[in-house]
């Protein structure tokens, strides 16, 4: 079995010279074989069938640009469908900027007036909301006020309607990412963009140092094979507490990878997501991003 301690070339820590909650001497770390001595270390091969090429599927990523066609714009305006709003353009009852406009496929910007039947079509602001999700907590809307939702403790953040960036079951806990920006959803969790995810995870018991293995390895999985970036044991802590980082949108990769090897979870925390983290975050709260946030996550 391959192990790094101290000197992980691969590590956070030491490409940023940075210190986390899962550095240290006692570290326990694993991570992919990479590099130019692959050969020189044992095969690593997935625990089960062999790991098979995946193709990623999906539209192309979104380019993120200030300017937007003109069917978009009053989509997002609520005006109507994208469709519908191509029938209006050629209708000829949509001008910009005092001129009428009849091209299908013409771009506006935010600073343009953009007229619907002589009434201005209002700019809809692009939010984006980061929270700390307490277990127990859906990330969908309800309409039961008795069901725990996020959007009871996001419902004052924005007048805009917001959707969530993927995923999470109602016993996870941790970051979630809310935007009425369609390109940034899009780009977060196209499976092209594998946008980088830590987890904290509590077990029912020890981690056995083979098990981490093969987190990184690649497990099989539902005719599936599932592999993490990174897995340790967290510096301090016992042996049942790991840290887990992954490399995609999916938040239950960690849930299916540890029942498949018998561990139930019992806490399951995202503490950061597209490298943003909670810090200053306090469970159950949330705050929107700042304008460098989200120029690193249009940029990267």
């Amino acid at each position: 079995m391959s192990t790094n301690r101290d000197g992980n070339p691969k590590s956070k820590e030491n490409r940023k010279g940075k210190t986390s909650k899962y550095a240290g001497k006692n570290l326990k770390y694993i991570s992919k074989n990479k590099g130019k001595n692959k050969k020189e270390d044992s095969p690593s091969k997935p625990a089960g069938l062999p790991k098979r090429k995946r193709t990623n599927k999906g539209e192309p990523l979104p380019k993120f640009n200030d300017k937007i066609r003109l069917n978009k714009y009053l989509a997002n305006a609520g005006i109507c469908s994208r469709r519908e709003a191509d029938v209006l353009i050629s209708s000829g009852v949509v001008s910009v900027n005092g001129k009428t406009i009849v091209e299908l496929g013409y771009k506006v910007s935010p600073t343009d007036e953009v007229r619907y039947d002589g009434a201005t079509v209002k700019h809809e602001n692009k939010r984006y909301i980061l929270v700390n999700k307490p277990k127990d907590f859906t990330y969908k809307y309800e309409e039961d006020p008795t069901k725990k939702s996020v959007y009871q403790l996001i419902k004052k953040a924005c007048p805009e309607i917001v959707m969530p960036v993927g995923k999470m079951d109602r016993s996870a806990c941790g970051l979630m990412l809310y935007t009425n920006d369609s390109d940034m959803e899009k780009k977060l969790t196209h499976p092209k963009f594998k946008v980088a995810q830590l987890f904290h995870v509590v077990l029912d018991k020890p981690v056995s140092d083979e098990d981490l293995e093969k987190l990184t390895k690649g497990l099989y999985v539902d005719d599936k094979v599932f592999s993490v970036e990174e897995a340790s044991f967290v510096n301090g802590k016992p042996h049942n507490e790991i840290g887990v980082r992954v490399l995609s949108h999916k938040s239950n990769m960690v849930k299916l990878m540890m029942g498949k090897m018998g561990y139930e979870i019992k806490i399951l925390d995202r503490v950061e997501f597209a490298r943003l983290n909670k810090k200053d975050l306090p469970r159950g709260h949330y705050r929107h991003l700042t304008e460098a946030e989200i120029g690193y996550l249009k940029m990267s």
